[in-house]
């Protein structure tokens, strides 16, 4: 069963060349797509996520067609094969069988457990910890209390009976230490 609005080879008609073809499709896509996607949405019911999709379908088709055919109806010839895409996507929806998501749950893994982050998390620790550790003493008790505990910088200078000015340029000079030591191309 022939689209209407088309007919078969004309009798000893030569093959349309191809710019003819491509010329035919653009102007037909430039003047029809709004159409077809109008009545893709409103008549055919199709959902907004799908309508592109669609739309795009009906003039993949088009072109599968032979380019010698002749099309008298251009715009019934369209909304016929827009007919056909949605009468089909309507058929593969409904016997398209929903999963339940409750599966897929188990199937995820998150993102911090997969091999591949974790050994490159593990890998940046080693290398923050061996930078800690070279820090001097003071300066890296008073960083892992900040960090560690969240210590503010006066708790710390009550806890250890420093000035929180000492406390605050020890910071200072081991963030400072760090951010030298640890490139961000090394983790």
């Amino acid at each position: 069963m022939r689209p209407e609005g088309m007919h078969g080879e004309a009798p000893n008609a030569a093959p349309r060349p191809r710019e003819y073809r491509d010329g035919r499709l653009i102007e037909w896509f430039g003047k029809w797509r709004k159409p077809i996607r109008s009545w893709l949405r409103n008549r055919a019911s199709v959902p907004p996520g799908d309508i592109d999709d669609l739309a795009q379908e009906v003039f993949l088709r088009l072109l599968r067609y032979s380019d010698d055919v002749a099309v008298d109806n251009p715009q019934g010839y369209l909304f016929r094969i827009a007919a056909n895409v949605a009468n089909e996507w309507r058929e593969r929806s409904r016997v398209r069988k929903p999963h339940d998501d409750s599966w897929l749950e188990e199937l995820q893994i998150e993102a911090g457990e997969e091999p591949e982050n974790t050994f490159a998390r593990t890998r940046a620790n080693e290398y923050v910890q061996a930078a800690v550790d070279r820090l001097p003493p003071r300066q890296r008790e008073v960083l892992l209390l900040h960090v560690n505990e969240g210590l503010t910088y006066k708790q710390i200078a009550q806890l250890r009976g420093l000035t929180y000015r000492i406390v605050l340029r020890d910071l200072t000079r081991a963030y400072s230490t760090l951010r030298m030591q640890l490139r961000l191309e090394d983790l």
